[in-house]
């Protein structure tokens, strides 16, 4: 697997190709350089099969570089340092991502996961919502990627009713009618969408604030939304739940 990487720094250079050469992962380091520009011509000349991108370069950023090729015809791994909210952006953006300093066990599981994709899975679509996530870094609403077996969705977060898990899937319920069927698990979306104004009211269910409709404490109390759907509400997360709706 051709590779290329990218980062300014030597240090971090040397060390990601010294974790990769002793690896058993198959890859062949065939270029490195410090910057866009240089970066830019390497990928011209090597045609990569894989690029390690960083993030911040002396003569601008990852994302100007992916800005400038024509066509990008690799799988892509970035590295960072940057601060929560752009992991976030990655995490919704469904790229994958490694943290200074390199830990060299989640390189090479990065590595994996990049080798054992059987294409480039739509990487224009991820990276135009990467490039919509940070640019809105202060907004309240996200562009969130979303596989299924067959298809690769994008939707806005503002969209989600509610996710409900499902024995180890989860179902993400959206307006219009539309529901999608994820392979992660509840936790993972709650862990993503808690700071969006979503809420875990029940280990199966995590609701948009913003699509309640009412609260009844008839049958021991559960949550109506917007769209009809009556959602439990677990007794240790009443009190939470209640303050969060004085507040709608």
């Amino acid at each position: 697997m051709k590779t290329i990487i990218i980062d300014d720094e030597a240090k971090a250079r040397k060390t990601i190709t010294e974790i990769l050469k002793y690896s058993d992962e198959g890859i062949e380091v065939v270029a490195e350089a410090d910057g866009v520009e240089t970066g830019f011509e390497a990928i011209m000349t090597h045609k990569p099969e894989l690029v390690l991108l960083d993030i911040n370069m002396p003569d601008g950023s990852g994302f100007d570089l992916l800005k400038k090729l024509p066509t990008i015809g690799f799988k892509l791994i970035f590295i960072t340092a940057f601060e929560q909210f752009a992991i976030k952006a990655f995490e919704f953006s469904a790229l994958d991502y490694i943290l200074k300093p390199i830990d060299p066990v989640k390189l090479i599981n990065s590595v994996k996961r990049a080798k054992n994709l059987v294409e480039k899975e739509n990487l224009s679509l991820k990276l135009n919502a990467l490039f919509s996530n940070i640019s809105a870094q202060n907004q309240k609403a996200k562009k969130l990627i979303l596989h299924t077996d067959k298809n690769i969705h994008i939707v806005d977060t503002k969209d989600i009713i509610r996710c409900e898990s499902d024995a180890g899937y989860t179902k993400i319920f959206l307006v219009n009618n539309k529901k999608i069927v994820v392979s992660k698990n509840l936790k993972h979306f709650e862990e993503l969408l808690t700071e969006f104004g979503f809420f875990r009211s029940h280990q199966s269910h995590l609701i948009n604030n913003n699509y309640i409709d009412h609260f009844t404490k008839i049958d021991g109390g559960y949550i109506v939304m917007k769209d009809g759907e009556k959602i439990p509400l677990a007794q240790r997360k009443k009190e939470i739940f209640l303050k969060i709706l004085s507040k709608l």
